[in-house]
């Protein structure tokens, strides 16, 4: 289903499913590509849902719909509400986007790796692959984890409950926050946040990790974008790190979800 066939099926409506949603930017980001691209019928809304039992069905008896982005904290929970899901989403666990079909069915993909991948690329130096540090082990870390492993890279994980983990990609290690030793976050150049802890607004939070044991050669890649610098940035920028944030990384998987939603239906 292309943008033109949007506008046959009478599908002309996207938007975002999570909770809270006072941190994104999703709609302004779609806002901005509709009115640039011309898709003035084209709206993107917010849905700041907490209970997707009753949230869900209220969407899909409205054929306006034509597909959702997925956010916290939603991404593995949402699953529960597909009709079926794409390869990369059943490997990866979790959906961050959705694409209502023709027939109305619901198919869940998963984006968030490919944008992930991609702004991670634009970071680092060229050819670059060292031990990698993950931490968190939500539906986002899924994506993560997935692609790191898909392209080859070693890496460890740092989550609360280890015993929990769930669906996850052969990561060399996982350790507990408390239990996370300076030599392994010191030998691990790429550090990658993927929890919500610092996204506005509880802008103080952070990872509780050794910083100390960060420096000059390390790279510090946060999922959070607001704010612009999170406590998790700014810690390892003064430790000499370089740091990036999660804003490109939405922006590259919003454009893949762009062409989930308007390539060949299934339904």
């Amino acid at each position: 289903m292309n943008a033109e066939a949007c506008h046959e099926t009478g599908r002309q409506v996207f938007g975002l499913i999570g909770h809270p949603l006072g941190h994104s930017f999703s709609a302004a980001y779609f806002k901005r590509k509709f009115e640039e691209g011309g898709m003035e019928a084209f709206s993107y809304l917010n849905f700041d849902m907490e209970d997707l039992s009753s949230g869900i069905p209220l969407l899909k008896s409205d054929n306006r719909y034509a597909g959702f982005n997925v956010t916290i904290p939603y991404k593995q929970r949402i699953k529960d509400f597909l009709d079926s899901l794409s390869p990369e989403a059943s490997a990866i666990g979790a959906v961050n986007t959705v694409k209502v079909e023709r027939d109305g069915t619901w198919t869940g993909h998963n984006t968030d790796c490919v944008g992930f991948y991609e702004s991670l690329r634009r970071f680092l130096p060229e050819g670059a692959r060292f031990p990698a540090l993950v931490l968190g082990n939500g539906g986002a870390s899924q994506a993560v984890q997935y692609a790191l492993h898909r392209h080859g890279w070693r890496y460890f994980l740092v989550c609360r409950h280890p015993q929990e983990s769930g669906k996850a990609f052969a990561p060399a290690k996982t350790f507990t926050y408390a239990g996370l030793p300076a030599h392994v976050v010191s030998g691990c150049r790429l550090i990658v946040n993927t929890t919500s802890l610092g996204m506005f607004p509880d802008v103080e939070s952070c990872p509780v990790i050794p910083y100390e044991a960060v420096g000059a050669d390390h790279f510090a890649f946060d999922l959070v974008y607001n704010p612009v610098e999170t406590a998790f940035m700014k810690r390892c920028s003064e430790r000499g790190a370089k740091t990036c944030n999660g804003l490109e990384m939405l922006y590259l998987q919003a454009e893949a979800a762009w062409k989930v939603w308007t390539g060949p239906s299934v339904g």
